[in-house]
């Protein structure tokens, strides 16, 4: 597009931009034919304004090219161009509003030259305007917005095919049957990925080593078919994917090629021209490219390939939308649920039965709660729920120093929640979200010790998290398995000596015996270990369990026999393990998955106890 021609005068800016409300309406006056006479010294927006009203162009605005100076006419031009007429000397109008010597009486007319007619182009208004809504393009065309989500640009109507990068399969061994309906493509460089991450007993090389039985099953499933014509997916068993597994049989050129600067030998960019391939080659289809690589993302949307994430493994899109734990009840909670109230007494708790339109909302083991002391500050956890019927149970005050845990008294509401919940035998598992400094390792702990040394409840604390470092790695680490995990677990040794002073009367012998006892009950074990086991009569506890895959979280879960209490901590906020989100972390799974069951238990701890410099740390940081 042409850039615009510098203005004549100064006046021309002004008079293009000037409001059609700051000019003075004196009166109507017919728009000027061409070659027609104007009044001197009207300025050039206002001929403009005049000419709005004489045809289809009443809403459009000049193209740049013709914002000259020059006087243009509304008039249509006719079906074909008149001669140019010459550019008459006419004085330079004046800025609006004031007056120029040089200007004319306003009942002198001047001349208004005629602009050639010319032939509207394509996508314009008669007369060469353009519209207002739809400003020129500029020179480098820009992708559209929602080119990274493919689902958004793909036409309903249209069927879609889902190229999976290797990271996919490798993130999810059974993505392949996630797809529904749709196709599924793998392109061969996939599989030499695979094949090159099979060997080794991490999680990558298992995941690379079940997707390939898995291919293999499907093929022999269907018979060894014509593998250009698909093979279905439902030929396991997985009625929910009724969809097609192609594979890359054969070179794939696409219309338009890579890039010079892409080298085509490297693995991803390999995959980006087999999808520029399969999408010039199924024309009937929608090619879409699946990929956890951020980068080959960008990439894709740089080609004009449609490619978004892989969504299937997120248990929530967003985290503001986890369970944690706690209900607010409204003011009017009572009114409006207690016409049928029932109440009684049992095992030292007070009992409510309520029944309302907000009891479909609550989980079982959920805390209710009101704030407002004047309402009765009630706190309270939900033992059942059947339909619009609730019975609470009142809770044991661990804010009192007669209760109490190995010296440790809740300091707010949410501490008080945990410890109900650390401290209540029919609770098996128990997880514990908050941001550091709200007490989530000291409670836990102090309850293990209460209920092993004094309850004698279980036989030992078996204490354990994921060995992922913040920063590089320190190397191989000597000694034993204990000793190796002993770097990894200074929050244990630093709460063990909360602990261990908070008896200020035992003395400094005293305190010695009680570490070696406290040390003899607790087991520090690695989790590399921990597949084949089985913990009975254990308080286990995971620490920094965000950096925990769901099927990392599953294998320590399902170590747990009779008697076995299990205490998943973390900080969704400090994800430090590469390709895990706040939404695909094995603790937001587990919270989501084990909400409501009535062995199990939840809170989201948000008051920071640990000091004055870390709560405002973790605040504003």
């Amino acid at each position: 597009m042409p850039l615009p021609s510098s203005p004549k005068a100064l006046g021309d800016i002004l008079a293009d931009y000037q409001s059609e409300n700051d000019l003075p309406m004196k009166s109507r006056a017919k728009a000027p034919e061409a070659g027609a006479e104007s009044p001197a010294g009207e300025p050039p927006a206002r001929l403009k304004r005049k000419a709005r009203k004489a045809g289809p162009a009443a809403l459009m605005k000049p193209l740049p090219a013709k914002e000259s100076g020059e006087t243009v006419t509304a008039a249509v031009p006719a079906a074909k161009p008149a001669a140019p007429a010459p550019k008459p000397k006419a004085a330079k109008p004046s800025r609006p509003g004031r007056k120029s010597k040089a200007a004319p009486k306003a009942a002198e007319p001047v001349k208004v030259p005629e602009k050639p007619a010319e032939k509207p182009a394509a996508g314009k208004a008669p007369g060469g305007f353009e519209p207002l809504a739809k400003p020129a393009a500029p020179a480098l065309s820009r992708a559209p917005l929602s080119l990274r989500r493919g689902r958004a640009l793909a036409n309903p109507k249209m069927p879609r095919i889902f190229a999976l990068d290797t990271n996919v399969l490798l993130h999810d061994p059974t993505c392949v049957f996630r797809f529904q309906e749709h196709d599924v493509f793998i392109p061969l460089m996939s599989l030499e990925e695979l094949d090159r991450h099979k060997t080794g007993m991490s999680d990558v090389a298992r995941n690379a080593r079940q997707v390939s039985r898995i291919l293999d099953q499907l093929m022999e499933a269907a018979g060894n078919p014509e593998l250009s014509e698909g093979i279905p997916l439902n030929a396991l068993g997985n009625r929910e994917a009724t969809g097609k597994l192609y594979f890359q049989t054969g070179e794939l050129k696409p219309a338009k090629p890579l890039p010079p600067a892409l080298d085509g030998s490297k693995g991803d960019n390999a995959i980006l021209s087999s999808v520029l391939g399969l999408t010039s080659l199924m024309k009937d289809h929608v090619v879409i490219l699946v990929t956890k690589d951020i980068n080959m993302r960008i990439k894709a949307a740089t080609l004009g390939i449609p490619a978004e994430d892989y969504f299937n493994d997120k248990t929530i899109d967003d985290t503001d939308l986890l369970y944690t734990g706690k209900f607010a009840l409204p003011g009017s909670f009572w009114e409006s649920h207690g016409k049928n109230l029932k109440t009684w007494q049992k095992d030292g708790f007070t009992w409510y039965r309520v029944k309302g339109p907000l009891v479909p909302q609550m989980y079982v083991n959920e805390f209710v709660y009101m704030e407002n002391a004047a309402e009765g500050g009630f706190e309270g956890i939900v033992s059942s729920v059947d339909h619009d019927e609730a019975v609470f149970r009142t809770l044991r005050n661990y804010s009192a120093q007669k209760n109490s845990v190995w010296g440790i008294t809740a300091r707010n509401s949410e501490q008080n929640f945990a410890l109900n919940l650390l401290m209540n035998p029919e609770i098996d598992f128990v997880t514990l979200l908050g941001q550091a400094g709200t007490g989530k390792t000291l409670l836990t702990l102090a309850a293990a010790l209460a209920q092993t040394l004094d309850e004698r409840r279980y036989s030992e604390i078996i204490f354990t998290r994921a060995t992922v470092s913040v920063g590089e790695e320190i190397g191989f680490l000597p000694g034993t398995e204990e000793e190796k995990m002993i770097p990894w677990m200074g929050a244990l040794e630093d709460n063990l000596e909360v602990l261990n002073h908070a008896d200020s009367a035992a003395g400094a012998w005293g305190r010695d015996a009680a570490a070696d006892i406290i040390r003899a009950k607790i087991r520090v074990k690695s989790m590399s270990f921990m597949r084949g086991r089985t913990f009975l009569n254990r308080f286990l506890v995971i620490d920094e369990a965000q950096n925990l895959s769901p099927k990392q979280m599953k294998t320590l879960i399902t170590r747990a026999g009779p008697g076995t209490k299990i205490v998943c901590m973390g900080n969704i906020a400090q994800i430090d393990t590469p390709y895990l989100t706040e939404g695909s972390s094995g603790l937001t799974y587990v919270v989501d998955k084990f909400k409501g069951w009535p062995h199990a238990g939840h809170i989201t701890l948000q008051r920071g106890e640990r000091s004055r410099l870390a709560d405002f740390a973790s605040s504003v940081l």
